[in-house]
């Protein structure tokens, strides 16, 4: 039986991570993956996803730019769409795989092993891998957890990934559909929604239990990208709940009723449900090691760090942020614990996070509907991109960003929102600030690029030290400042 320090199960972001992380500290380490590296980070999730959004955005920039100067702008097809999604899957999993393959090589000098296969705990130590030449077991003095995600289904909806679908089956289109319902209004959701009705091929139909889309944001956040929406021809039905979603000849009827008590039947052609992911667990084998579990059915972790104590958790399989960087992050440190001696926690208060919608939505830290429930006194500063030289130059001007800081002589910053063009990039610095628990006071005075997206960073962190250059008290509609103390604004 071969013997491995570290045994890795899952080769998506969290696995990759976690396996690499092992090289460093001259251990052996085992990857496992029973199908194609880079998991839902690459396949039918972010990569995938973000890819199919960059080319919606494009379409729709160059159908404006085309009707801006009287031309005709002709769409390209559904299949091709996908094929390019495709070709980025491909690229960046087949990347990945030159880079492992190429680790085995130097096996000699770096302990490291790749498996295609499917991985069950045997005991606390042992792993049988089951593939097509048999099974393999090993054992590893330390094992982790990192076979993510899928999306959920619900039992009342019959899902086929034809007609209806989640976010797996989107590429089984043959063409854009005429017409689509989306169930779920969180980021999921609302991307695609973004995606499809930027393509202008296809109505939209979105579905909220809630008064809003985005409802874990702030409504200055959710009024905006609902009114894009809107205009980009996307029905949404707010307060509503699905009675029955069913294929009717082919098409997909649904009943929704509201809280008024009427209820109103739609037809459309295909559904997309996007109602959350559940952990890929059932083939782990972690009633044989006692491995505890949540009420929500997700593994147990502290700090990564399952009850059973060689064996760690890291990525979806856990009640964490679901996302890429942090899963990275959650491998990464799990191997520093294991040989590094890590104490340290794992912070999530500042992740930065992005929302391909339209315009792109970032985030870092605390919202101000968040820090409001936690009862903090805070001050807050918002500026609109239309005060911004960039975005006047780009003639996008349409979005802004907006800081809070504690309400105390040393304004440590507690959250950022930023909603434009180039929102993502433009919160990271802010992100450093929050990483380091520092104040404002250095990033506000350092010359930024000009003209460029993040000199209203700058404007925003002035505004709050009362030194901006244009004032709120006069502009307000460009700018503005807000106190907070005690759960009132002053």
């Amino acid at each position: 039986m071969k013997k491995y320090d570290v045994c890795v199960i899952g080769g998506g972001p969290a696995g990759y991570a976690a396996a690499m992380r092992t090289l460093d500290f001259k251990k052996s380490v085992l990857l496992i993956e029973k199908n194609k590296l880079g998991g839902a980070g690459v396949f039918n999730g972010a990569l995938a996803s973000k890819t199919m959004w960059e080319i919606s955005h494009d379409i729709l920039s160059e159908k404006n730019q085309a009707t801006k100067f009287g031309k005709k702008y002709e769409v390209p097809t559904y299949k091709a769409v996908i094929a390019e999604v495709r070709a980025a899957e491909t690229e960046r999993s087949n990347q990945m795989l030159e880079h492992l393959l190429l680790l085995e090589k130097h096996s000699s000098t770096i302990p490291f092993d790749l498996m295609t296969g499917t991985a069950s705990l045997v005991n606390q130590h042992e792993v049988a891998i089951k593939s097509a030449e048999g099974t393999t077991t090993i054992f590893a003095e330390n094992i982790i957890l990192a076979t993510g995600s899928r999306p959920r289904y619900l039992p009342h909806i019959a899902i086929d990934e034809k007609v209806i679908v989640t976010s797996d089956g989107i590429n089984n289109f043959d063409d854009f559909p005429e017409s689509l319902v989306i169930l779920g209004a969180g980021v999921i959701g609302c991307e695609y929604a973004a995606m499809f009705s930027n393509f202008g091929k296809t109505r939209v139909h979105l579905i909220s239990k809630d008064d809003r889309i985005l409802p874990f944001e702030d409504i200055d956040i959710s009024a905006v990208l609902e009114e894009n929406f809107k205009k980009n021809g996307i029905t949404i039905h707010k307060n509503a709940e699905l009675k029955e979603m069913k294929v009717v000849d082919g098409k997909v009827r649904y009943e929704l009723c509201f809280p008024d008590n009427k209820c109103e039947i739609f037809e459309v052609e295909k559904a997309l449900i996007s109602v959350g992911r559940v952990p890929n667990i059932e083939t782990l084998g972690l009633e044989n090691v006692g491995v505890s579990l949540n009420k929500r059915g997700f593994i147990e972790d502290d700090n990564t760090k399952t009850s059973v104590p060689n064996i760690y958790a890291v990525g979806d399989l856990t009640a964490d942020i679901a996302l890429v960087n942090v899963g990275e992050l959650e491998g990464r440190h799990a191997v520093e614990m294991i040989y590094n001696n890590e104490t340290k926690k794992l912070r999530y208060d500042n992740i930065s996070t992005i929302m391909f919608l339209n315009p792109e939505t970032a985030g870092v830290g605390l919202n101000e509907t968040q820090a409001l429930a936690k009862g903090l006194n805070f001050k807050v500063a918002t500026v609109q991109y239309d005060a911004i030289s960039r975005a006047i130059a780009m003639r996008n001007t349409q979005g802004f960003f907006k800081i809070l800081v504690t309400d105390d002589a040393e304004m440590r910053v507690l959250g950022m929102r930023a909603l434009g063009e180039h929102a993502s990039s433009a919160i990271q610095a802010v992100a450093l600030l929050m990483a380091f628990d520092k104040g404002i006071e250095t990033l506000a005075e350092m010359i930024h690029p000009h003209p460029s997206i993040i000199e209203g960073v700058q404007e925003c962190l002035r505004v709050l030290l009362d030194k901006s250059i244009y004032k709120p008290y006069v502009f307000a509609k460009h700018i503005n400042v807000r106190i907070c103390r005690n759960g009132k604004y002053m």
